[in-house]
């Protein structure tokens, strides 16, 4: 388990440190990168629920293993491919095993440990998937300064094979013959829908948002999402149980938790280049200059429970809001000439931000649930972040790519417009220096826009966590130990 869920979690952040290097060799556009991060995301959000009623069905190890078997594959598929559209196949593929990997490492735990070991244990588990976070841009950035870029999909097949391995002589099975059946048209509904307003946001740019295709795929996309609505509304036994965003609580903190992961891909898919592009490093020093955003958030993430007991949620996740929207708003200032040392600052910043508003925002969502509800409520939860993630990769890297072309001279090359990676290549083929400073510049000033976008978004979800979510009284420490923060009567 442990390793099934280091790969997952290293996967999230991996990919971004590669996609310069990808794009330089690929001949990637923004948008074609912006597929190759999305397809995983997309994927993994509409079959994560199902994945896991497949597993309560036919055998959680069976499905354990065809997970791990299904990212296996697609790791390999990732590896050899030589264009962006394999890629982008062999990310969706990740997707599916990803879906069935993630829901069902954590739901074997029971059968494996004791009532008084399964705390230990879950914690041990998701440890490795946050573990595998800050590891990602360094592995990432070591295999491609000595190996081809397909080596970062090929790393997660050893620590696969582990896993397979592992579960098949060391697992039982274990199922809930119970168990509702796979709501087969809700899971397509929700994978066209997503699928297709993902495809709207990322060809926008290029195409125009008055393309007739553009606008097709957003009202198809929107009809798409209304129609699973009204399904799952009316069925019995939901696949999505919306009623529960009718509860307030729980509707306000999973609204910050899905804000946190829209700024954190978005921010994850604009760094790297301008790291790696415009400030001139090589991909493993990349992988290094990321470490302070993931530094500050597993700092916060290590020291929000104290913080929670002692001001409540209420007051942690707003607080952390403002760090975040503070973070972007010196980020939106950065300048062509500055170096990394203020980079590492509000880097250092946001990473505090994503720690103390995500993981308390997440435990407060569950934490207002009746205990019957907390499973549906922790499955949409997660899904609805996943979607978060997905949108903020399509709209954050989409609103760059529009800046970055628009702020390119007239007469600069078409393929400079692509990326800022596929400028600094142009100039380096024809020695064109201006196109190169031009190139830097517009990089910089649609990251800044991005930014402060980000810094709106926060400061907005900041005002509404502190007027409208529920106070819960803070408590000092107790007797051996620290005191739960109790809930008042409004809550």
């Amino acid at each position: 388990m442990v390793a099934s869920m280091l790969v997952l979690g290293f996967d999230m952040t991996i990919l971004n440190v590669a996609l310069p290097t990808m794009a330089a060799q690929l001949g990637a556009t923004t948008g074609q990168q912006q597929w190759m991060a999305d397809a995983y995301v997309v994927v993994f959000a509409a079959l994560m629920l199902p994945a896991g009623l497949l597993g309560d069905r036919f055998g959680r190890r069976r499905m354990l293993i065809t997970g791990l078997g299904i990212f296996l594959v697609g790791s390999l598929v990732g590896s050899l491919a030589g264009s962006v559209e394999p890629v982008v196949a062999a990310r969706a593929v990740m997707g599916i095993g990803g879906a069935l990997v993630m829901p069902l490492a954590l739901a074997v735990l029971p059968s494996l440990f004791a009532p008084a070991e399964r705390g230990k244990a879950m914690g041990i588990v998701t440890a490795a998937s946050a573990l595998g976070m800050p590891l990602g841009p360094i592995i990432g950035g070591f295999l491609l300064n000595h190996f081809w870029w397909g080596s970062v999909f090929l790393i997660n097949i050893p620590m696969v094979g582990i896993g397979i391995a592992a579960c098949a002589f060391l697992l039982p099975e274990t199922r809930d013959p119970a168990s509702p059946k796979v709501d087969a048209l809700s899971t397509a509904l929700t994978a066209a829908g997503l699928g297709a307003l993902i495809y709207a946001i990322i060809e926008a740019p290029n195409r125009g948002w008055g393309s007739p295709l553009v606008l097709a795929m957003l009202g198809g996309g929107a009809v798409l999402i209304a129609a699973l609505v009204v399904r799952e509304r009316r069925a019995a036994r939901p696949m999505l149980d919306l009623k529960l965003l009718g509860h307030r609580p729980f509707l306000l903190n999973t609204l910050a938790a899905t804000l946190v992961m829209f700024i954190l891909s978005g921010l994850m898919f604009v760094l790297p280049p301008y790291l790696q592009a415009v400030l001139g490093n090589d991909a493993f020093g990349t992988g290094l200059r990321m470490l302070p955003l993931m530094g500050g958030l597993m700092v916060a993430a290590k020291g929000v429970a104290p913080l929670t007991v002692r001001f409540g949620a209420r007051g942690v996740i707003s607080a952390g809001l403002v760090v975040l929207a503070c973070a972007a708003l010196l980020g939106s200032r950065t300048d062509v000439g500055d170096g990394y040392g203020y980079t590492a600052l509000w880097l250092a910043l946001a990473g505090l931000g994503f720690g103390f508003a995500m993981v308390p925002a997440m435990t407060a969502a569950l934490d207002t649930l009746p205990p019957d509800r907390a499973g549906s409520g922790s499955g949409l939860l997660m899904t609805v972040r996943q979607v978060g993630s997905a949108v903020g990769i399509a709209l954050l890297g989409s609103l760059l790519a529009g800046v970055y072309a628009d702020g390119l001279p007239a007469g600069a090359p078409h393929a400079a417009g692509d990326s800022v990676v596929a400028a600094h290549i142009v100039s380096a083929k024809t020695g064109d220096l201006p196109l190169l400073s031009a190139a830097d510049s517009s990089y910089v000033h649609g990251m800044g826009v991005v930014l402060l976008v980000c810094c709106a978004a926060a400061a907005v979800t900041a005002l509404l966590a502190a007027a409208l979510l529920p106070k819960t009284e803070s408590a000092g420490p107790a007797p051996g130990g620290v005191a739960p923060a109790a809930p008042d009567a409004g809550q």
